[in-house]
């Protein structure tokens, strides 16, 4: 397989000269932004934006694009290709799904969180939702309506049945098999 370096450059250029794509579609909830902001505070910039040059000498983002909003006018360090527009257009589509589809080794990210601190609540949030989504830390139980049920680490089956009769005959069956049953209703 030939691998092509498409990196031809590393500049520090305002970031609010740097165009966003008309096809990006990740969007930027609040808490993302808040956690970026925290970060930055806490840590500074630590990874360059990907942009490719256009035809006029300008740059045109395909990763970074919530970075460079935060920035305004300041410098970033920016990693210039040579991708035309589709091959950047490729790259935007696949460049976040990519990372997304890692596993997660939880032991070692357990030992990460650990060592990990902040005062930044947002960064904080951040960092606990990662470690529930892992299952690590607390569960956050709620008796809220409409809140989320935490179902624990168990192997569960749930049998739809189309009468209360028919449920309670297969409970009582189940019970006196040994399991442990309970029956719910919706």
């Amino acid at each position: 397989m030939n691998i092509r370096d498409r990196v031809k450059d590393f500049r520090r250029v305002p970031a609010n000269t740097i165009r966003p794509s008309a096809f990006n579609w990740r969007t930027h909830p609040k808490e993302q932004a808040d956690a970026l902001r925290g970060l930055l505070a806490e840590l500074g910039f630590a990874g360059a934006v990907l942009t490719r040059e256009l035809s006029d000498g300008s740059l045109e983002a395909i990763d970074g694009h919530l970075r460079l909003e935060t920035m305004g006018d300041r410098l970033v360090p920016v990693l210039v290709t040579d991708l035309d527009e589709a091959e950047a257009k490729k790259l935007l589509a696949t460049f976040d799904p990519l990372g997304a589809m890692a596993g997660a080794d939880t032991d070692k990210l357990d030992a990460l969180l650990a060592e990990v601190s902040t005062d930044n609540s947002a960064v904080a949030e951040l960092l606990d939702s990662l470690a529930h989504q892992h299952g690590l830390g607390e569960s956050p139980e709620t008796d809220e309506p409409g809140g989320t049920d935490v179902i624990p680490e168990k192997y569960q089956i749930l049998v739809e049945f189309d009468t209360e009769q028919e449920q309670a005959a297969w409970l009582e069956k189940l019970t006196a098999e040994g399991l442990n049953c309970r029956s719910l209703i919706s």
